[in-house]
């Protein structure tokens, strides 16, 4: 029983985890960065209504506001859409569940996050020791911030349990630790090696299709491939192999959306683009808002810099080549981090790491300074305030302030045809279109060069604003209430009728 409690520790936390995922899983995608959320959640529903074709992925938005350059067929190119497509193949495949794309996009997300949690446990046993990894689990699957975006429509989540796999297969790999080793033959071994050296690969290679930015997580591995083998260690075949072969597919990839720049957002401006780099502002964004009080609720700062501190004697530094790695990332990729508090989920599993060493250290060496008694309130009273004032931050993330949308976009998609293009001005966020559910502009101004481009529909949740009263004033109007009007571009009204009939009478031939 004494040998198997951990497993049932572990298989609680991870059971609860999965419990407290399902919290607003049905949720209209209106809640926090529902615009990120919805352009994603696009990308899967076509792939249900047109066919899964990873190298044509399309979503709602066909104006030129993310590159700049107008994008009729509505494609998108930011991350490979390995995502989307596994959403929408479970959709296919379990149709009969009449599961909403939404919440079968969750489930996705939510099914990597424990999957996240368990390599991560595998990661720090391996390091350290089974009491740590319990309590690197435990943090992963509660701190709220992550609890949110293990359950958000984002690529986010299938990234980390990609790289935690890389981490984990690439480890095993170079220390050559199998548990099969002793009981196997050597050509038993050495195909289970090349298994395991090829497993590393490929995560490491989706993970980078996945997201790009996930190439400063190589900064732990190159540590990794130093301890072991020193520094010539990098100039081996199996080394170079393996950093050259997993950024081919990224290579290649990149290569074929070059071909579509309309559908390619603009990026450099993440990295610096308004000189936030470095700055006050940026300090107390990642480190102030972001990390202290967001992720951390304030309290779980102590046993961050008690876990960055404490240096046990079986751990090498490969955890803080990791962290150093982090810190690399939110630098370089500044502007981004600092806009979007997503970019930092990243940092997540180094981040519980560190508050398990933490932890562990009150529970066992802090009785040398303090009572144990004391220690254990501590810790309690630390772990308590951080998930409570995390959560009481992170709760307005699940909030739906716009309800408006989800109504308008109902109304819209039950009485308009399937192959309208609507025109949603929502400050060129697309949650208002994607609950029309058809694609458009999430923009308004120069209507009629949007007639010329296809438009057939207006929708509004600002009916009294200038540019729906003109435009009801000219088309017809088929619904209006005190929340939202919906304007049809295709008919004008008699007036309007009679205009185009004399300007075409006064045509001299």
């Amino acid at each position: 029983m004494k040998r198997n409690f951990p497993k049932l520790v572990l298989i609680t936390i991870i059971s609860v985890a999965f419990i407290v995922r399902l919290y607003k899983i049905n949720n209209p995608v209106a809640d926090w960065h529902s615009w990120r959320q919805a352009d994603t959640s696009a990308v899967t529903r076509n792939f249900i209504k047109k066919g899964i074709n990873i190298f044509y992925s399309q979503y709602d938005d066909l104006s030129n506001i993310a590159s700049g350059k107008d994008n009729p067929q509505g494609y998108r190119f930011v991350e490979f859409p390995l995502y989307n497509a596994l959403t929408a193949i479970l959709d296919k495949i379990f149709s009969q569940l009449k599961f909403s794309v939404e919440i079968w996009g969750r489930l996705v997300s939510i099914f990597a996050s424990l999957v996240s949690i368990y390599l991560l446990y595998l990661i720090v046993k391996q390091f350290l020791n089974k009491e740590i990894a319990l309590l690197t689990a435990f943090f992963f699957s509660f701190l709220p911030f992550n609890i949110f975006y293990s359950r958000a429509i984002l690529p986010e989540p299938l990234m980390i349990a990609c790289s935690l796999a890389m981490f984990w297969f690439f480890v095993r790999w170079i220390e050559k630790n199998s548990k099969l080793k002793t009981q196997n033959s050597k050509s038993q071994r050495k195909a289970q090696n090349y298994l395991i050296y090829g497993l590393a690969l490929a995560f490491a290679s989706i993970t980078l299709l996945i997201k790009p930015f996930t190439v400063f997580l190589f900064i732990p591995i190159l540590y990794l491939v130093v301890k072991k083998k020193g520094f010539k260690g990098l100039f081996s075949f199996p080394v170079i192999l393996f950093f050259g072969c997993s950024v081919v597919p990224f290579i290649l990839w990149r290569l074929w959306i070059s071909q579509f720049p309309q559908g390619v957002p603009a990026w450099q401006w993440l990295l610096n683009g308004d000189g936030i780099r470095f700055k006050g502002a940026f300090f107390y964004w990642l480190f102030g808002e972001r990390l202290g009080k967001l992720i951390l609720g304030y309290w779980g700062l102590p046993l961050l810099f008690l876990g960055i501190l404490i240096k046990f004697k079986k751990e090498n530094l490969f955890f803080y080549w990791w962290g150093i790695a982090m810190l690399v990332y939110v630098s370089v990729v500044a502007t981004g981090n600092v806009k979007h508090d997503y970019y930092q989920i990243i940092t997540i599993p180094i981040i519980c790491v560190f508050l398990a060493k933490g932890a562990y250290f009150l529970l066992t060496k802090g009785k040398e300074l303090f009572s144990f008694v004391a220690c254990c309130l501590l810790l309690v009273a630390c772990c308590l305030f951080m998930l409570a004032f995390s959560w009481y931050g992170v709760r307005s993330f699940y909030w739906i302030n716009r309800p408006e949308i989800v109504e308008a976009g109902q109304v819209a998609n039950e009485i308009l045809p399937k192959n309208a293009k609507v025109i949603a001005p929502y400050g060129g966020d697309t949650a208002f279109l994607y609950q029309i559910n058809r694609q458009g502009w999430p923009i308004g101004f120069e209507i009629e060069d949007k007639i010329k481009k296809g438009a057939t529909h207006y929708v509004s949740i600002n009916p009294q604003d200038p540019e729906p009263k003109e435009l009801s004033a000219r088309y017809k109007v088929i619904k209006k209430t005190d929340k939202f009007i919906i304007i049809d571009l295709t008919q004008p009204k008699e007036s309007e009728n009679l205009k185009i009939r004399q300007a075409a009478a006064s045509v001299k031939f």
